[in-house]
Formats: structure tokens, C-alpha cells, sequence
């Protein structure tokens, strides 16, 4: 995983440019929706409330690299190998996700916000949308196609 201020990003050569463009443009009156960036590149913009640790699984992909980046607001998210988990709900190949029991005590943490990011591969298991504060947030997911379709 990597985390690190928005101000860094044109650093991480694994990271597209376009994929970087598109980040340098993102506002926090960006509609929320799917913005295709290339044939492996989308983008969703989604707002919500996030929810109580209870309430939040622990999710990886195979496919996708995820970036992700709150337009407002805070929140939470845990990440940890996959290999420190025992899977819940069995891997989803049209959404490309699976999901995992909550069972591990090896867990990092990180809060969204504050002109931050984090890139998660596909071993990297994580659990966001964590209440950390009221009100809701806006996030936008980057997916970064890793592997053929």
C-alpha cells in the first residue's frame, strides 16, 4: 500500500498519467457517477455517510489497483495482506471483489482526508468507509487495470 499527500502523486511511476491528470482536475463539486479515463482506467465518484467499524468488511480485488481519494469529509480505512484473513463472501468475478471475516489482529489504519491518498494492490485487504466523524463524505476510487481481461 502507499499513502501519501495528493502534492506527491506525479511520483508514483506506477500511477498512469492520465490517471494523474485526472486526479489534478478532481473537485469536490465533481457529480458523483463512472468517468471512463481509458480503456483500463475508470473513476466512480460516490458520496455517502460512512458507518461504524461494525459495520464495515474487509474487501480486496484481483484485477483492479485502487486509489482512493475523499473530496470531503473523513473517514477510516484498515488494510492488511490477504493472506491474514479467512474470505466471507467468495470473489465476485463482474464486480471484482471479495469480502473477508474480521477475525485478524494484524490491521494498519489511515485516515482519508486532508489532501491524502492511498494506492491498494490486490493482496492488500481493506476496509473503508470507517466513521471517524459526522456528516457525509465524497470519495472518488480510481481502478487501475493490473492483469488481461
Amino acid at each position: 500500500m502507499i499513502t501519501d499527500n495528493l502534492k506527491n502523486i506525479y511520483k508514483y511511476n506506477e500511477i498512469p498519467n492520465n490517471a494523474k491528470n485526472f486526479i489534478k482536475n478532481l473537485t469536490s463539486e465533481m457529480p458523483c457517477g463512472r468517468y471512463e479515463i481509458d480503456e483500463c482506467i475508470y473513476a466512480n465518484i460516490d458520496a455517502y455517510e460512512p458507518k461504524s467499524r461494525e459495520n464495515c468488511l474487509f474487501e480486496s480485488h484481483k484485477k483492479y489497483i485502487d486509489i482512493q481519494i475523499l473530496l470531503s469529509g473523513k473517514e477510516s480505512l484498515e488494510y492488511t495482506h490477504i493472506d491474514n484473513l479467512k474470505i466471507k463472501i467468495p470473489y465476485d468475478t463482474v464486480r471484482d471483489v471479495m469480502f473477508y471475516d474480521d477475525s485478524t489482529k494484524f490491521v494498519n489504519n489511515v485516515v482519508l482526508g486532508n489532501e491524502n491518498f492511498v494506492l491498494l494492490y490486490p493482496y492488500e485487504a481493506h476496509k473503508p468507509q470507517i466513521k471517524i466523524t459526522e456528516g457525509n463524505v465524497k470519495k472518488v476510487v480510481i481502478k487501475i487495470l493490473c492483469e488481461d481481461k
